[in-house]
């Protein structure tokens, strides 16, 4: 009988890949290592002269991704560039006069100067000390940069080095106070009164330091740090003004991650983070005045809206608030080209105010040019984060800034006039900018947009005071664009739903076609069809359109069972038409498929790519809307796909594991299964950046805390529940399940289980560890969901 059952299911496979002409999927085969499917170029970019794409790629039999390059005109085919000639390379990170004819660098504590227009470096200095921040200032003969927490200035003439700033370690030593009893003082004052040839030694005494104080050079300015740390010491291009950061780190207790597998044989603690309401790090900035010689502190008191208490406050009417100024945190200065203006990037540490501000530099005064007020957090593409980033700087006239700002929803790209303060937003409408740059001759912008499709990416042109976009992409799905320094050329990385990554060259024109340069699938991976997912909308509970992916098997072979997949991060875009960073998910989905499952990829409330009000509409309930988008979710494919609601599984990683956690225990009647993968389990136990921007610190707001953390609802536990976790997560801390595991043994619960993975992070490394994995998730639903 088992020999007759191994040939039937023999005879059905062969059956099936000649009748499809592809074997197949198996767990084995798409968790293993992922070289299997090919090799995709990634981090594209061109050297000085707009001849050569430098990219990450693997050559046949390396172990790893390393650099190659496509030199146009030369080879069409990508060659692996030497460790000789990566160590000669100019580094991306270097930084360009204004004139954009040469570059300078450090490297192994010492400086370079490239001309780009004869490709020749030639060395400045060899200071020996770790530099960091080189730069050109308004007189290009001069550079400054920074070494062992202080400033210099090198003139490339004459090669005289000078020392701008003398800050040190420690605190000053004070001059020893006199602390002499009144007896003491007493007994020399009667001394000197009897004995005159002591009274005149201690009177030469006296004159001779008096004489050594009066023709002694003063010193310099030394500033302490005392226990403070300093970033982002930089000189003004005036060379006026030199600007610091200075960081007190708080003492708080930190978590422990045990590695039980560790190679030494010895359990090993490894150090991770601390917990959401921990005090955070402050930081202030600093400005010296070189002319006068001191240094002074810049106050944020007088921000508008500084003492603004969040609304939630008002759900807790028994509570004293204290009305004080907030916390900030504040970002290095962005000197205007010719050093005459400085502004700043300045954020609430509760995170519900963004303020930019002109920075006096001689006064330390902020003059606020820009608000943005977020009762929920201040986020969205372009925005960066406390201490700087994002989308901001000057234009080449030196009188606006630019900056990108969720003012209307969607996050568009504003320049503002320092002097007048009218703002006007370049951009505008229901789709989102991205990494917008200023083209070399300084009269347009290169930006990113969605205005196509929430799930698309293209290149676009403008004028640089604003005007109608021009696009300069076509292939649909992901662009991600590098311009060639002299503007001529697009290296694109672009990708499409069931197609990975390859490089094409593009002219810079409209309508220009892109030349693919790398053909990356192996016959493996192209063997067999990939589904191009149908992205649809589903209209939620609310009434709000819902986006999602779709992957419907053929009538033949329904099973009636659905999987609902949840994409993690909860602030991340999975419904789009590129290449899924969830790309193992996606082979999977294509399995369930072939199955007889039908797969529904949903980006819920909270995730990217539509804007603010869906950024924040999980705030102060994780587990609110975006579960009900899931519950939503699946009416949508009991209503339109005849799929049986008695049949319905969910699953996802990290914030996809805890809203199968929420679903499995607050809509039980919804979700027979899931399979819960490296699960945020109680709130209050994750990091602080993340957490307290959606839920606020659990001390202050509780309530945000209680509803949205699945331990407080494992008793609603009734369908069948996989929880599977590395032990060695040093984001999502395996404490989280093991609690939660205590909690359902307390509870007497019994349907559900636990893989542990000792030698796995948050996000897994070993083929092994995926494929047990996704055994587990596809044994269940097949246990659980099918007939």
């Amino acid at each position: 009988m088992k020999k007759f059952f191994f040939l039937s299911f023999l005879s059905l496979l062969l059956f099936q890949v000649s009748l499809f002409g592809q074997e197949p999927l198996t767990v084995e085969k798409i968790m293993q290592d992922p070289i299997w499917m090919g090799k995709f170029p990634s981090n594209i970019e061109w050297d000085d002269k707009g001849q050569t794409i430098y990219f990450m790629y693997r050559s046949d039999n390396d172990p790893a991704d390393s650099l190659h390059k496509i030199t146009l005109g030369k080879n069409q085919q990508p060659v692996k560039v030497s460790i000789a000639e990566q160590r000669e390379r100019v580094p991306a990170n270097s930084k360009t006069n204004l004139s954009k004819t040469k570059k300078i660098y450090a490297k192994n504590g010492e400086i370079y100067i490239y001309d780009i227009i004869s490709e020749t470096k030639t060395s400045l200095i060899k200071f020996g000390d770790k530099i960091s921040n080189p730069a050109f200032l308004i007189n290009e003969n001069r550079i400054s940069f920074e070494s062992s927490n202080n400033l210099y200035v090198l003139n490339i003439s004459t090669g005289k080095l000078q020392k701008i700033t003398s800050i040190l370690s420690g605190t000053k030593t004070q001059e020893k106070e006199d602390k002499s009893t009144e007896m003491e003082k007493w007994l020399k004052e009667d001394n000197l009164s009897l004995l005159s040839v002591i009274k005149e030694r201690e009177d030469k005494k006296e004159k001779t330091k008096s004489y050594a104080e009066a023709i002694k050079e003063k010193e310099p300015f030394s500033f302490y740090l005392g226990g403070k740390s300093l970033a982002n010491l930089q000189l003004s291009p005036d060379e006026k003004f030199a600007t610091m950061l200075f960081f007190s780190r708080s003492d708080n207790k930190r978590t422990n991650v045990p590695d039980y597998a560790d190679v030494s044989g010895y359990t090993v603690n490894l150090p991770a983070r601390t917990k959401v309401g921990d005090e955070p790090s402050t930081v202030e900035l600093a400005i010296y005045d070189l002319e006068k010689d001191t240094v002074f502190f810049v106050s944020p008191k007088n921000l508008p809206g500084i003492k603004d208490l969040p609304d939630y406050v008002k759900d807790y009417p028994d509570k004293e608030w204290e009305e004080k100024d907030r916390s900030v945190s504040i970002s290095a200065p962005v000197f205007s080209n010719d050093g005459k203006n400085a502004v700043v990037n300045i954020r609430s540490v509760d995170n519900k105010d963004r303020w930019i501000a002109l920075l006096d530099l001689k006064s330390g005064e902020l003059k606020t040019l820009d608000r943005q007020r977020d009762e929920a957090w201040i986020g969205g593409p372009g925005m960066g984060w406390g201490f700087g980033g994002g989308t901001f700087g000057w234009l080449p006239d030196n009188k606006h800034i630019f900056f990108q700002s969720e003012e209307t929803g969607f996050s568009h790209l504003y320049i503002l006039d320092v002097i007048s303060g009218k703002k006007k937003a370049l951009t505008s409408g229901q789709f989102e900018v991205f990494d917008p740059s200023i083209s070399r001759n300084g009269k347009y912008w290169y930006l990113t947009t969605s205005a196509i499709h929430p799930g698309e990416r293209h290149l676009y042109m403008m004028p640089l005071m604003g005007g109608k976009m021009e696009k300069l992409t076509s292939m649909t799905g992901n662009n991600d664009v590098a311009l060639s320094p002299d503007e001529k050329n697009l290296a694109i990385l672009h990708s499409y739903s069931n197609k990975p990554w390859e490089l094409y060259l593009q002219d810079n024109t409209p309508k220009s076609q892109p030349k693919q340069f790398t053909f990356g699938q192996s016959e493996a991976f192209q063997s067999y069809k990939w589904r191009d997912p149908e992205l649809i909308t589903f209209q939620a509970s609310d009434g709000e359109l819902v986006p999602a992916r779709l992957y419907v098997p053929e009538s033949s072979k329904k099973n009636g069972a659905a999987v609902i997949f949840v994409h993690g991060a909860g602030y991340l875009q999975n419904v789009h038409k590129w290449w899924s960073s969830y790309f193992r998910e996606y082979m999977f989905h294509n399995l369930l498929t072939d199955l007889g499952y039908t797969v529904l990829d949903i980006d819920y409330r909270g995730s990217a790519g539509y804007g603010r009000d869906w950024r924040t509409a999980i705030y102060r309930h994780m587990g609110g809307k975006d579960l009900s988008d899931q519950v939503d979710g699946a009416k949508y494919l009991i209503n339109n796909l005849e799929i049986n609601p008695e049949k319905i599984g969910i699953y996802g990683g990290s914030y996809g594991g805890f809203m199968t956690l929420m679903a499995l225990f607050n809509e039980p009647e919804v979700f027979k299964s899931g399979a819960a993968l490296r699960s945020v389990t109680d709130w209050a136990h994750y990091n602080h950046d993340y957490t307290s921007n959606i839920l606020n610190e659990p001390f202050n707001d509780p309530i945000a805390y209680r509803r949205s953390s699945p331990i407080y609802f494992a008793e609603g536990l009734k369908g069948n529940l996989l929880i599977a976790h590395g032990m060695l997560d040093v984001n999502v801390h395996f404490q989280d399940v093991v609690r939660l595991a205590q909690r359902l043994i307390e509870l007497g619960k019994d349907n559900w289980e636990m893989a542990v993975y000792p030698v796995e992070d948050h996000g897994f490394v070993e083929p092994s560890s995926w494929t047990d994995e996704y055994n587990r998730i596809l044994k269940l639903f097949n246990e659980t969901l099918i007939d």
